[in-house]
């Protein structure tokens, strides 16, 4: 790639270099933009351009934004990885989330709360891993991430109450889970205004993601470690992945000695070719490659965020 120094390839060049090489290299223009913004000093202008393109007209976003998730349809977990954008550029916020509420409104199923997939996805590819059923049942896993980011950024609406009285109670009941159904809860605990009843349900959660082995404490061993039903192999949590930023409440399940060596895997996870992997099932051609630049962002920025040096 022109302007690109071959230096920036070489086992030598820092974790920052390589990785941007692989994102000019290989990312939708989504991906460049954000990289852009988090570790070049771009703007967030060109973010937000980007990620328009993803937008539906009735106010969700589509066109296998998650790549996961192929189609033009809408549906509630690529808006919720929408608003993780929004949120890191700090366009979280006016009309613009004025228009994703009412898209959650219009989605959301008859307790207030959102499903990972709607009937509408029928008809195109599907995720052998997301299925589209007649009748979506409410989903913590799609719901804790949106309501934990819109009350962490002070936005109202009516949508709100329910959803939240949904996720309190989802996440109360969860005795036996897997990691991206904690993910989701720990991304609602972490918004959630009242701290002193998210401190506890998340304390709750570290002693049960502990006592299931959810999160693999030796990365030496990962076979150790029990995977969910359905994950593909090598699919296991790690520390950093609960705790992406150190005040995250689930900061506290682990000891200073587990994050360490839990970050020390995922800077060690870095590839040949400067991007990390991706550890999901990988079901067409095209999903692991727009996928793996999107994790690439997120492991410098789980890096950075705990004060690993990355450039």
């Amino acid at each position: 790639m022109a302007g690109i120094p071959p230096e920036t390839t070489a086992p030598s060049a820092s974790p920052l270099a390589r990785a941007e090489h692989f994102v000019w290299l290989t990312a939708r223009v989504l991906e460049q933009r954000r990289f852009a913004y988090h570790f070049l000093r771009g703007g967030a202008d060109p973010v937000e351009a980007a990620l328009t393109a993803y937008l539906g007209e009735d106010g969700g976003y589509g066109h296998a934004l998650e790549p996961d998730l192929r189609g033009p349809v809408s549906r509630p977990l690529h808006t919720a990885h929408a608003l993780r954008v929004l949120d890191s550029i700090g366009r979280c916020g006016g009309l613009r989330i004025e228009r994703i509420c009412r898209y959650l409104t219009d989605v959301s199923t008859y307790d207030g709360a959102l499903p990972a997939v709607r009937p509408a996805q029928r008809g195109y590819p599907p995720a052998p891993f997301v299925p589209v059923v007649d009748d979506p049942p409410s989903a913590l896993l799609a719901t804790g991430p949106v309501v934990g980011l819109l009350h962490r950024n002070q936005v109202w609406h009516a949508w709100l109450f329910r959803a939240t009285e949904f996720c309190w109670a989802a996440v109360d009941a969860l005795e036996k889970s897997h990691p991206y159904e904690v993910q989701a809860a720990i991304a609602f605990l972490d918004g959630v205004p009242d701290r002193a009843r998210a401190q506890a349900a998340s304390d709750r959660l570290g002693r049960m993601v502990r006592e299931q082995r959810l999160a693999v404490l030796d990365p030496d061993r990962p076979q150790d470690y029990p995977l969910a039903d359905g994950y593909a192999p090598g699919e296991h949590h790690y520390p950093h992945d609960y705790a992406r930023v150190p005040d995250s409440t689930a900061r506290l399940w682990f000891t200073d000695e587990e994050m360490t060596r839990s970050l020390d895997h995922l800077a060690a996870a870095q590839q040949e070719d400067g991007g990390w992997p991706v550890t999901w099932r990988q079901w067409a051609p095209g999903t692991a490659l727009e996928s793996r630049p999107i994790v690439t962002v997120e492991a410098l920025r789980t890096l950075r965020a705990h004060g690993r040096r990355i450039g």
